[in-house]
Formats: C-alpha cells, structure tokens, sequence
C-alpha cells in the first residue's frame, strides 16, 4: 500500500515552496486530532485539486514522512533516505529541505507530548530466598518514581521480583536503551555543529 502513496507526491510541484511548508506544519499541528474541513479545503485550493480522492493518499504519505522523520531516530542528515528512487530528485530536495528544517522543532514537541510520564527516584534492591525448597533466589527491586509534571507531586513505588533469567533480559533491554541514549547524543552534536557551521 505505502508503494503507491509514493505516487501521489508530485502533486506537492503544483504549489510553491511555502504553501508545502504550510501543508507540513498544518498536518504536525493536527496530528493528534486529523485536518478540520476548513484546512482540509485550504490545502486542496492551494494544490489546485480537481478530484478530491487525490487529496487524502497525498496527506497520508506526508504523515507517514513526518512520523519518520520524527520518531524513528533518523538523523538530519539521513532524511533523504526515506524516499524510494520513485520520488524525483526535485521533491526529495524540496521535502528534505522542510523535513530537516522543522525535525528539531517537533521533536521537542514530541517530547512535550509525552509529558506526565513519571521518573524515577530511587532504586533499591534486595536478594530474596522463595520459601519453596528448591526455588532459586531472586533479586527484589524496589523503585520509587515521581511525577512532577503535575500540581502535586507524586510518589509512587513499584515492587517485583527477577530471577536469573528475567535479569539477563532486563539487562540487555536496558543495554539497547544506553545504546540508543549515545546514538541521539551523536545526533545531537553533529546537529549542533552543523548549525555553528552554518
């Protein structure tokens, strides 16, 4: 399905520059409650669409572009990658131009987002013996998070058991994330010397 919404992108060359910058910020804006009709019908005047099935394969693809864009941990300078040879060279130009221009921007929309996640405190832990007779120990892990996004800040304690097993994966999940935490460290500096360059 994605293959053929490719497909309807050269519809963006019917427009200026600007009226694209205007469709990419008009569908950020709205992403968590769709396009009114009112923008729905500006964005089909500005592209000058005579058929309106037209108008709703292009708007997905870009939302898909964005999301990409946004939430998949691609670099800026990496944006024109997620275009298929399909897409002309002048659209990719165009479309990486803006998709780099605002990623920043709405990452940090992105997080705001997610506000009201709580963080955690403290940690503590402790080795437990099952009273079952041949039951391996297991470790006991208290943690203690705060949500202080909100009027009152609150305090919540979470209590679980791991054994050997479930510790190993544990451990490799929290691997992946330290990875992750250097690649967007990585991002983030060549972004910020990029723009010293720029």
């Amino acid at each position: 399905m994605e293959q053929s919404l490719w497909g309807h992108l050269p519809l963006l060359l019917r427009s200026s520059k600007d009226s694209v910058e205007y469709i990419l910020q008009t569908l950020w804006r709205t992403r968590k409650t769709g396009l009114d009709r009112p923008d729905w019908d500006m964005i089909r005047d500005m592209l000058q669409l005579q058929n309106e099935s037209d108008l709703d394969p292009l708007l997905v693809c870009l939302r898909i572009l964005i999301r990409r864009c946004v939430y998949e941990n691609v670099k800026r300078d990496e944006i024109h990658r997620l275009f298929p040879d399909e897409v002309s060279p002048e659209l990719q130009r165009l479309l990486t131009l803006l998709l780099q221009k605002f990623q920043r921007e709405w990452r940090e929309d992105a997080i705001k987002d997610q506000g009201g996640l709580p963080r955690l405190k403290t940690m503590t832990w402790d080795m437990a013996i099952p009273e079952a007779e041949f039951a391996d120990p297991v470790a006991v892990i208290n943690l203690k998070l705060v949500n202080d996004s909100q009027t009152r800040v609150k305090e919540t304690e979470v209590k679980f058991e791991l054994a050997n097993d479930t510790l190993e994966t544990m451990l490799n999940s929290m691997y992946c994330i330290r990875d992750q935490f250097s690649n967007v460290g990585e991002a983030s500096n060549d972004h910020l010397s990029q723009d010293a360059n720029a």
